[in-house]
C-alpha cells in the first residue's frame, strides 16, 4: 500500500553528540505527536547503531546514506548490505545526487544497489532528478525516464512495490530553489507513468514517490498536497527539530 513518508537526510552533518540530542528531540516529538506519514531519518553511518537503539520503540525508521553494490571483499571504506542488516538498519537511500556529482554513480550501479538491498529485504530509496542545465534544454523528462528504467525496471513486479523513488530536482538541492508544487507533480506523475506503462497502473499506485528539493515548513503541505507526491527527502530542514517537525506536520488536516 502506498504510503506517506518525510524522510530526513542529515548528510555529513553533526558530530555525536550533536546527533543523538536531535534524535532525543525527534523520538520526544513522535512520543507527544500524532503524525499522519511515516517519519526515516538517515544519520551518518556512525550513528546508525545509535539512532536504532534510541528509536528502538518508536516508529521511526533508520536508513543508512549509501550501501555497497557488493556483498563483501576488499572494499576499503564500503559498507555492504549484511552489514547494516545485521544491525536492523530498515534500508537505504541509493545514488543521491551528491553521490552520482562527487563519486561517480551512475544507474546501473544503482540497479545493482537496490538489488542487494531487496535481496535481503531491505528498503531502497532509489534518488533520481535533473540538472539545471538539462531542466532548460527540456530535458528533464528524457532524463527521469532513462534514470528509472536503467535503474529500476530490471525488477519484477513485486520486487519494484517495495521501492521508494524520491525525485530531487538537482537544481533545488541546498540552493534555495525549490520546483514550484505544479512542476514536482508533472515529474512525480511522469515518473508513475512510466512505471504504469512497464508494470501496470495497480503496481504504480503501489509505490511512494517523494520530492526532495528544498522542502521548508512553509511550503510542506502544499507539496504535499499534489496527487502524485507521497511525501520528502528532506535534507537540511531535517537537521533543526523545530523545521523537521512542521515538515512532518504537512500531512496533517
Amino acid at each position: 500500500m502506498r504510503k506517506n513518508i518525510v524522510a530526513g537526510n542529515w548528510k555529513m552533518n553533526k558530530n555525536f553528540a550533536d546527533a543523538e540530542a536531535l534524535m532525543i528531540q525527534l523520538l520526544e516529538y513522535k512520543k507527544n505527536n500524532t503524525t499522519n506519514c511515516e517519519v526515516y531519518i538517515a544519520p551518518p553511518a556512525l550513528y546508525l547503531t545509535m539512532a536504532k537503539d534510541i528509536f528502538k520503540n518508536a516508529e521511526v525508521e533508520v536508513f543508512a546514506q549509501d550501501v555497497s553494490e557488493y556483498q563483501s571483499g576488499a572494499y576499503t571504506g564500503e559498507i555492504s548490505v549484511e552489514m547494516i542488516n545485521s544491525i536492523g538498519i530498515d534500508g537505504s537511500l541509493v545514488s543521491h545526487s551528491e553521490r552520482r556529482q562527487y563519486h561517480g554513480e551512475t544507474d546501473s550501479h544503482a540497479n545493482r544497489k537496490v538489488k542487494a538491498l531487496l535481496d535481503v529485504g531491505l528498503t531502497p530509496i532509489y534518488c533520481n532528478g535533473e540538472t539545471l542545465e538539462q531542466r532548460k534544454a527540456g530535458q528533464h523528462f528524457e532524463v527521469v525516464k532513462n534514470q528509472t528504467e536503467v535503474a529500476l525496471f530490471t525488477l519484477s513486479a513485486d520486487e519494484i512495490k517495495k521501492v521508494v523513488i524520491a525525485y530531487e530536482p538537482v537544481w533545488a538541492i541546498g540552493t534555495g530553489e525549490t520546483a514550484t508544487p505544479e512542476q514536482a507533480q508533472e515529474i512525480h506523475a511522469h515518473i508513475r507513468s512510466l512505471i504504469a506503462a512497464k508494470y501496470g497502473q495497480e503496481v504504480a499506485d503501489e509505490i511512494s514517490i517523494l520530492y526532495g528539493g528544498s522542502v521548508k515548513p512553509d511550503n510542506a503541505k502544499e507539496i504535499f498536497s499534489q496527487p502524485d507526491i507521497d511525501g520528502g527527502l528532506i535534507g537540511g530542514a531535517a537537521l533543526k527539530i523545530e523545521d523537521f517537525s512542521k515538515i512532518i506536520e504537512g500531512f496533517n488536516p
